[in-house]
């Protein structure tokens, strides 16, 4: 019945405003012997001073350029990712899966400095995973011990406020699975410094836990009761002086506590028909009653943990891996593209597509042509623009040509995905072919580039 376990690999990190480390391997488990099918990563307090945010808008941040350089040999993409401010989120998958991965959309909320600069607040992408409708927010929230309310509030104006174009999933918590992580700074509250610090070195952790604030919230707040969280088997991840693993020696001298969080909720199943108080379900609840029975997804926490080895900034970074089951709602890509004949810098190259389900096509969808071990839907050799450059058509199998002037001869394997802008991600990939060996032809940035430069400076600058 197509039913399929992926894993999920979460990452929550405040940096600080750091530049990133030189190796990422432990904090992603790089060499581990079950590899993920999925990489979330959520940093808080990414440096964003003036001069380095601008140029971040044009070209990749430094964080993300190490992320991606670390599981691009591994053959993972960036399929997504959002920047606000010092929030930055980046969501990997791997190449199998990400025709699979469809109807993105990622978007902010401000909360922090009454909203105008974005030092707090939530990110968030969401997505349907094989039809499963997913959301991913990375949040910063107030400060201090004595914020707790403020914090949740914050939470809940994220969760009201935040809204994307999707009929199915209008609201972040529409989404069958939500994923809520971050510097959520809620603190342990009551205990005194002594006391905690002995239950850390104790390892006698579960002492704390009553007075977690983010857990005594929980008892009272209807909106996070929803969601679930594993045990805080791990030592409290604030405040570390630099560099080292001891808690703060400053003269503030910080009680530690477990800011950095991941949570999930899975939608609650639709109540069934209720005949005694004459309740009945309405027409959407029936359509999602069916869904959730014909195609179960079932979520198992594998691992909540702290990276302690990471010392660049005063918080640790936090990993949760988690197991997915599912039924997949769809097993065929949305178009099948492959390369036709020989290609060279000799003749105009033919790309061959064939549209396998209906889908919402675009005069500006475009197939690229990317080397295997690329990086993210930008990082192209070149392009052709779908609907101009089409020279035969028949019922089954569109022809698309790709100047010879375009093509680069360099000898490397590559292979070809349609991107649809409608749905805002690639919905076919080629198997792999070989370019004939020789030296690149020059040619300058395309105007997909463009688009992304303009989509980001009037997302940052004009909203």
């Amino acid at each position: 019945m197509d039913e399929i376990s992926r894993l999920l690999h979460i990452v929550t990190w405040n940096v600080a405003t750091a530049d990133p480390p030189d190796d990422v391997t432990s904090l992603l488990h790089l060499n581990s012997l079950k590899s993920p099918d999925l990489y979330v990563i959520g940093l808080q307090e990414v440096y964003s001073g003036p001069l380095r945010f601008v140029s971040d808008l044009v070209f990749d941040n430094p964080w993300s350029l190490l992320f991606m350089s670390a599981l691009a040999p591994r053959k993972y993409i960036k399929v997504s990712s959002i920047r606000m401010q010092g929030l930055l989120l980046l969501f990997f998958s791997k190449l199998e899966h990400v025709p699979f991965i469809r109807d993105i959309q990622a978007t902010y909320t401000r909360t922090g400095v009454f909203g105008y600069w974005g030092n707090k607040g939530g990110v968030s992408i969401r997505l349907s995973f094989y039809g499963h409708m997913l959301c991913f927010l990375n949040c910063h929230l107030a400060a201090h011990m004595k914020y707790a309310t403020e914090r949740v509030d914050e939470f809940e104006y994220i969760m009201d406020t935040q809204t994307f174009e999707c009929e199915k999933a209008p609201r972040i918590i529409d989404h069958r699975l939500v994923f809520w992580f971050g510097d959520l700074n809620f603190r342990i509250q009551d205990h005194g410094m002594h006391f905690v610090r002995t239950c850390i070195n104790n390892q006698t952790y579960n002492l704390l836990w009553s007075k977690d604030q983010l857990i005594m919230m929980k008892k009272k707040e209807q909106m996070l009761q929803e969601f679930e969280e594993g045990p805080l088997d791990f030592q409290p991840t604030y405040k570390f002086d630099l560099n080292s693993d001891s808690y703060d020696s400053s003269g503030k001298k910080r009680k530690p506590a477990w800011t950095d969080r991941i949570l999930w909720r899975l939608r609650p199943k639709a109540s069934t028909h209720d005949e005694p108080h004459g309740n009945t379900l309405d027409a959407s609840e029936v359509k999602q009653l069916e869904e959730d029975k014909e195609y179960p997804l079932k979520i198992r926490q594998d691992m909540y943990t702290s990276i302690m080895e990471y010392s660049i900034s005063d918080h640790k970074p936090v990993v949760g891996i988690f197991t997915l089951e599912l039924r997949k709602m769809y097993k065929t890509p949305l178009v099948r593209l492959q390369a036709e004949g020989d290609w060279s810098a000799d003749i105009d190259a033919v790309v061959l597509y064939s549209p396998l389900q209906p889908f919402p096509s675009s005069t500006w969808d475009w197939i690229g042509l990317y080397k295997v071990g690329f990086t993210s839907v930008s990082d192209y050799i070149t392009y052709t623009w779908v609907k101009d450059d089409e020279v035969a058509i028949n019922e089954e199998v569109i022809q698309v040509y790709v100047s010879k002037e375009e093509i680069p001869v360099q000898g490397e394997e590559c292979m070809l995905c349609y991107y649809s802008s409608t749905l805002q991600c690639i919905i076919g990939i080629s198997e792999p072919f070989k370019l004939p060996g020789a030296e690149m032809n020059p040619f300058g940035p395309g105007l997909p580039e463009q688009v992304f430069f303009y989509f980001f400076f009037f997302r940052f600058f004009l909203i």
